[in-house]
């Protein structure tokens, strides 16, 4: 295999699997996949959320090494996806009143953007805030600079996750000794990767159906409006089959092979019965009612969470996607379920991707998220190539890619769905420690000034001084 010194790395953490994916962009905007990696995360990733760091350090250490040799070439960096089961969204405003005849600029958009990210939620973190309408006096603008007013109001889509979670994340691959390069709201670099500009433009409900969760990000005029996580997911379907006493292994090769989201009564036959195995056997009616009532479950979920002021602007419907959507009749069910028509599955991403692998060339939806945060990774992953034959000082000879460090980025000069690394949140707490401590050092010496400028007036003003005052003016010639 030829030295390769241009890929990028992007790793998923999902609830079922950990992906781990490497690839190199081409000048026309195309993706050749050139390794692909997966293990099982089932025993310490839950819901989308990290449980147990030591073994998700570990996990994440063997894809790496695992990505390195089919490379043959040393990883130096990673961008990673964020998203699980405490991710949600929160809306909030903040208002700034104008002297009259005020033009609004930049700085006065900036001054509320930056007001917004510094609200403290309790043991929760913005990972991201998401810019909605200005209303600017009594009108709604997306851009207000250059509008005169007296009134101005930032509305903003803050997207929250516990701390702890986060921080659990971050732990993982500072344990692991690999370094972030960029993190990503899942969420949003998959909607990237799956929607078309038209439906973020006229209105869509994405629905992403995992293992553990499905995902519901609600887009009008091209933002995102609103982000939850139902910690509902095809899994639930597996166990709720299994409950008709068989291992969770035959509930997931029934629900493969039997399992429709959807299914007429007039089709269901009273007398047929699924093989379990070659001496069990379930009715085909309870098996349909088990899995229908399950999906009809998470489909209410999903209906819920699209808020009531948006449910009927969604013009580009529902794109349905993840393993969940694989299912039968997936469509049906939730055209029934949430009256909307215009139902969709996104198999696959609409960047060009180019690939022999046979899991990519499924196209089952399955690695949508972890091939968008692939297309929104822009930094090289590459380091020392790896020689083949083991030749351990021609490896340390050969010369390595320069590791790429991003520039510092204010948070409003970050584009929505990119959340700070680590490295970024510790430049950032420094930077804001180092200006409250000039800001309380100018207070001090102002505090001074005024004190010494009062004691002047006291001294001035006190009756020996009036006194003084009067004998030398006595005492003066005239």
């Amino acid at each position: 295999m030829a030295e390769i010194k241009d890929f990028i790395v992007a790793i998923e953490l999902g609830s079922s699997k950990v992906t781990g994916i490497a690839g190199q962009k081409k000048p026309d905007g195309s993706i050749s996949i050139l390794a692909l990696v997966r293990e099982d995360s089932s025993s310490f990733i839950r819901k989308g959320v990290v449980y147990n760091i030591d073994k998700t350090a570990q996990c994440l250490t063997s894809v790496i090494k695992k990505l390195e040799a089919q490379l043959q070439t040393r990883i130096t960096q990673v961008f990673v996806g964020v998203g699980g089961q405490s991710i949600r969204s929160v809306k909030n405003s903040i208002v700034k009143d104008l002297p009259a005849d005020t033009i609004i600029t930049q700085d006065m958009v900036v001054e509320l953007m930056d007001a917004n990210w510094n609200l403290d939620y309790p043991d929760q973190k913005i990972l991201d805030v998401a810019e909605q309408e200005y209303r600017v006096d009594t009108q709604m603008q997306m851009d207000p600079v250059g509008i005169r007013a007296t009134r101005l109001e930032g509305n903003f889509l803050n997207i929250l996750e516990r701390k702890s979670f986060f921080q659990n994340l971050n732990k993982c691959f500072e344990t692991a000794g690999i370094k972030v390069a960029d993190m990503y709201l899942a969420p949003l670099a998959l909607a990237n990767a799956v929607l078309t500009e038209a439906e973020k433009r006229s209105g869509c409900a994405l629905v992403d159906i995992g293992a553990d969760t499905t995902t519901v990000s609600v887009f009008w005029k091209n933002v995102l409006r609103h982000l939850a996580v139902i910690p509902l997911g095809s899994d639930n379907v597996t166990k709720d089959i299994a409950s008709l006493q068989m291992e969770e292994s035959d509930a997931e090769q029934m629900k493969l092979k039997y399992g429709s989201a959807y299914t007429d009564n007039n089709e269901i036959d009273p007398d047929l019965k699924y093989s379990i195995d070659q001496e069990r056997q379930v009715e085909s009616r309870r098996f349909i009612e088990i899995v229908e009532a399950r999906i009809e479950e998470i489909i209410e979920n999903v209906r819920y969470q699209i808020p009531a002021e948006y449910y009927d602007k969604l013009l580009g419907g529902l794109i349905l996607t993840g393993g969940g959507s694989n299912m039968k009749n997936i469509e049906q069910a939730f055209m029934k379920y949430t009256r909307i028509d215009k139902v969709r599955v996104a198999k696959f991403v609409t960047t060009t991707i180019n690939s022999g692998n046979d899991q990519i060339k499924a196209r089952n939806g399955m690695l949508n998220t972890v091939l968008g945060l692939l297309v929104k990774g822009d930094m090289n992953c590459a380091g020392k190539f790896i020689d083949p034959n083991g030749n351990l000082f021609e490896e340390q000879e050969s010369p390595s890619q320069p590791l790429q460090e991003r520039k510092p980025r204010q948070i409003h000069e970050m584009e929505t769905g990119t959340i700070r690394t680590a490295q970024e949140e510790e430049k950032a707490a420094e930077e804001a420690r180092r200006k409250k401590e000039e800001e309380e050092r100018l207070k001090r010496e102002e505090e001074e000034r005024e004190a010494e400028e009062e004691r002047r007036r006291k001294k001035e003003n006190s009756i020996w001084n009036k006194t003084k005052k009067w004998l030398e003016n006595l005492a003066a010639p005239e």
